[in-house]
């Protein structure tokens, strides 16, 4: 499900059939005037059915219902995938060191058991203008927890919220990474000697005795 629709100053069509803040239909009225009413309501404008004459448009939270749309969509692809999605909320980005490794280390535990972790930063007023501080936090979590995870979707803001989920990286226990472009190369010790690079063993030349010399 498509979670981006035309919203507020996006939607250029009048007029609209307007359903309010509390699911109420409204009916007929001009975008400017819809528009207006969002505003005052601190909320936005939302055109959800666009092939409907005239298109119907609905006054709500955008940023909170698509935070909740992409939830839905991650929980759906965890549970066909296997395992849960766990999420972990970060307050502010004001968060200090030993909270923000808890959370890491809550994190790695539900990584561990099959789980994928979503983490969600709330932006707390003045903080909206310094979502590099946000950004700054998930760099972190995601070097704390390189080894045990893969990132699925990166950090991204939805509304007031930064979201990002991680999946578990499962890696053998104790395998190694073959070097780049040499796939199957044999080394060290497992390697005949005597032997090349990439080549079997020699196989040893015998060595006779002259035959005598006739008197």
């Amino acid at each position: 499900m498509s979670t981006n629709f035309r919203h507020n100053e996006q939607i250029r069509i009048s007029p609209i059939f307007l359903i309010d803040e509390s699911n109420e239909k409204v009916g007929s009225t001009s975008t400017a005037d819809a528009l207006k009413r969002a505003r005052e309501a601190g909320l936005d404008l939302v055109e959800v059915a666009p092939t409907a004459r005239p298109p119907v448009c609905r006054i709500m939270d955008y940023g909170k219902w698509r935070y909740q749309q992409q939830k839905k969509e991650d929980k759906s692809r965890a549970s066909v995938r296997g395992g849960q999605l766990k999420e972990l909320k970060l307050r502010t980005v004001k968060i200090g060191d030993h909270d923000l490794m808890i959370k890491v280390n809550h994190a790695r535990e539900f990584l561990k058991e099959g789980n994928k972790v979503q983490f969600t930063l709330q932006f707390r007023g003045r903080e909206m203008a310094h979502q590099e501080l946000g950004r700054d936090i998930f760099v972190k979590i995601k070097q704390a927890l390189l080894a045990v995870c893969k990132v699925e979707r990166d950090a991204k803001m939805e509304g007031r919220r930064m979201t990002m989920v991680l999946q578990p990286d499962h890696k053998p226990a104790g395998a190694s990474a073959k070097p780049a472009g040499q796939p199957g190369q044999v080394t060290g010790s497992t390697r005949p000697a005597g032997a090349s690079l990439n080549l079997p063993a020699r196989p040893a030349t015998a060595v006779t005795a002259p035959a005598p010399m006739a008197r």
